[in-house]
């Protein structure tokens, strides 16, 4: 009976759970590193969440819960206290303590190609250690952001990181965290492969092994679901949605994103790489210095148009950072209307009444449809008169160009992690200064000084209504100078085998820990 019941069973379709042993997920979109602050990017965030892990945490809908903080609480205007868990063994073995933290927190500003992280530390002016599990971090004025900072910010151990490269970290030398797993092989672009860590300090997982792989082609994610040859995967592909939906031996699972997918529109330098004349020679003035030029890019999209047909209905048109609901969002901002003829008034009010020639970039494996939505959008601005050229690229090349400022109309993404505006806001379209760790992804190179300003003051005010008050105030100053061009907020989606089942996350966040086999 041992012998032949597994294979009745999978016959019929049950597909057990492989025992607890191991668990095989898909990956829709490319890891690029394990080091957990070279790049503030959601697929590196989700694998190194699970080996490092933070101070505070979030729940499935962002609530801020107890991470490798037990507690924190502001102790005056400008001090916070966090108190972190006893007990707590790095995979090595060794105690987390508040050198741990210290180290951590200084550790994103010394990356040379800083990914972003160093925004969640700028802010703190000085680490008081208490004592081994207690922390003071102190700031130059009130800052009320900080416990959804330090859930941003992973936590590494000072002894293995030292002296470390990120290569290091990527080899698994360096990568000792506290996490539920730990790092056992990193091939980039392939897999990554996971160990439980069994002296986690919180529930123990399913799963003694786990296997992500890497599989950015749609229709190899899900065949590889169909086959068995995974047990989950995340980002559904739209066009097989309703398909997996239907199908007896999966389920599907969805959420409700905080991902605004948008164009950054070079708008800062007199001349840009990729913007001709009906000719084909390059323009000797930027067109999208000129805020009505950015206008007409924006009227020109059909974003209803996308969300149901490029996204078969797994999207929502977007005309801000925030989807309703979330601190900060702006009620009466709506998506821009879908104004052709508008659009090209403005061109030629800017003195492009015959449009020009652009080239628009994107990735092509990171977002949902992400090659299909820069195709459509092309094609939208070639009704206006802008005949375009798409190129697309992987995400580890596209993004480092795109941070290089080596685009003029670029495709991104960003998921508000944090759950309200000031995230977006300092990360988009905040003036880039490295001292202050503002804009690392500005890649407009957009600035206002007066959004700045808001922004800062709101960064500084603990009175939640009029820090919200701020926000909306920045965030309307931004979207009406088109800093950037929002398009729709992603759906997010997952689908497993029968007898795994998944929370799913406002996040996009793909955990193993958080899947768990169906138990009867």
């Amino acid at each position: 009976m041992k012998t032949w019941l597994p294979a009745l069973m999978l016959c019929l379709g049950l597909h057990l759970p492989a025992s607890a042993a191991q668990l095989v997920i898909g990956l829709g979109a490319e890891v690029t590193t394990v080091d957990p602050h070279v790049l503030n990017a959601a697929p590196n965030n989700s694998i190194g969440e699970q080996v490092f892990g933070t101070l505070v945490m979030r729940d499935a809908r962002q609530r801020f819960i107890p991470g490798l903080a037990e507690s924190w609480r502001a102790v005056d205007d400008t001090t916070w206290e966090f108190k972190l868990r006893k007990g707590v063994k790095f995979h090595d073995g060794s105690d987390f303590t508040a050198e741990d933290v210290a180290f951590s927190l200084d550790r994103p500003a010394t990356i040379k190609a800083p990914g972003g992280f160093a925004a969640f530390t700028r802010p703190i002016t000085q680490k008081l250690i208490v004592d081994t599990h207690t922390i003071h971090l102190k700031t130059a004025t009130p800052y009320p952001n900080m416990p959804s900072d330090m859930a941003s910010v992973m936590m590494v151990s000072r002894r293995a990181a030292q002296n470390a490269a990120s290569t290091d970290f990527d080899s698994g030398k360096a990568a000792v965290g506290t996490g539920p797993y730990r790092i056992v092989r990193f091939a980039k672009g392939e897999r990554i492969e996971l160990a439980r860590h069994d002296a986690y300090w919180g529930p123990k997982p399913a799963w003694e092994r786990v296997v992500f792989r890497l599989i950015s082609n749609d229709a190899a994610r899900t065949a590889a679901l169909l086959a068995g040859d995974v047990q989950m995967i995340d980002v559904v592909p739209p066009a097989d949605y309703a398909r997996l939906r239907a199908n007896n031996a999966l389920t599907v699972f969805t959420s409700a994103s905080n991902r605004m997918i948008f164009f950054h529109l070079d708008s800062s330098r007199d001349k840009t790489p990729f913007a001709f004349d009906k000719s084909g020679k390059p323009l000797e003035k930027n067109p999208f210095q000129d805020a009505r030029v950015r206008k007409a890019f924006s009227k020109a999209i059909n974003r209803t148009a996308i969300a149901e047909r490029v996204m078969e209905g797994l999207a929502i048109p977007a005309g801000q950072f925030l989807p309703e609901g979330f601190f900060g969002y702006v009620p009466g901002l709506k998506p821009e209307p879908y104004d052709p003829d508008g659009a090209r008034k403005l061109l030629a009010e800017a003195g492009y009444p015959d449009g020009f020639m652009l080239t628009v970039h994107g990735p092509n494996n990171r977002y949902v449809n992400d090659e299909q939505v820069v195709q459509a959008v092309a094609q939208m601005l070639s009704k206006i008169g802008i005949t375009t050229k798409v190129e697309v690229l992987p995400f580890s090349v596209y993004v480092t160009r795109a941070r290089n400022g080596e685009f003029t109309a670029a495709l991104l993404g960003w998921g508000m992690s944090t759950g309200e505006g000031s995230y977006p806001l300092r990360f988009l379209v905040a003036t880039p200064n490295a001292e202050k760790g503002t804009g690392p992804w500005n890649w407009s190179r957009y600035s206002n000084a007066r959004m700045d300003q808001i922004l800062e003051q709101a960064l500084a005010t603990v009175d939640n209504a009029r820090r919200e008050r701020l926000l909306r105030e920045a965030t309307e100053i931004a979207i009406g100078e088109q800093a950037v061009v929002p398009l729709h907020y992603q759906v997010n989606t997952w689908a497993a085998r029968r007898g795994y089942t998944y929370t799913p996350r406002t996040d996009e966040r793909t955990y193993a820990h958080e899947a768990r086999p169906v138990t009867k």
